[in-house]
C-alpha cells in the first residue's frame, strides 16, 4: 500500500511568521495537531501541538511574541506520495515522529500521513507495527 492510499489530503502550510496565536486557532479550528511551516517554496519545519505547549508557553517567553519559526521543530521530515507506507513508518520511527508532511513528485506539499491515518488505513500488519514502534516510549 502507497502512502497516497492512506493520507489526509489536503493540507496546508503557514509562513514561518505566523504568530503563535494563530497557529492555535488553525489547529483548534481545523481540529489537527501539526501545521508544516514553508519558506520560498520549501517546507522548512513543523510546528506541533506540543511545540506550542514546550516551546512556546512553557518556556518563559511571552507566547504573543512568538512565531512559528521560534518555536517550530526542524528538519523538516516528510514521505512522498509514492513511497510505501511501510518504508514511510520507518521514517516516522527513525526521526520519533508521529505525523509527516506528504510531498509529490513535484515536491509541492499534498497532504499528511499520521498514525491515525496508518491506523485507520493501512494493512493490520503494518498499522499494528507503527502503533507498537511510536508508541513505544509510553510504555
Amino acid at each position: 500500500m502507497k502512502v497516497k492510499d492512506v493520507m489526509h489530503k489536503g493540507a496546508i502550510w503557514v509562513k514561518p511568521d505566523t504568530s503563535l496565536q494563530s497557529l492555535a486557532r488553525k489547529m483548534r479550528r481545523d481540529d489537527i495537531g501539526a501545521i508544516p511551516v514553508g519558506e520560498n517554496d520549501r517546507l522548512i519545519g513543523m510546528v506541533t501541538d506540543r511545540d506550542i505547549c514546550c516551546r512556546g508557553v512553557s518556556n518563559g517567553r511571552d507566547p504573543q511574541n512568538l512565531t512559528a519559526r521560534d518555536i517550530m521543530s526542524k528538519p523538516i521530515v516528510y514521505c512522498r506520495t509514492d513511497q510505501k507506507v511501510e518504508e514511510a513508518v520507518s521514517v516516522m520511527r527513525k526521526a520519533k515522529v508521529r505525523r509527516l508532511p506528504v510531498i509529490d513528485e513535484n515536491h509541492r506539499l499534498v497532504g499528511m500521513l499520521g498514525l491515525g491515518d496508518i491506523a485507520a488505513k493501512a494493512a493490520a500488519k503494518t498499522a499494528n507495527t507503527a502503533l507498537k514502534t511510536l508508541a513505544a516510549h509510553h510504555a
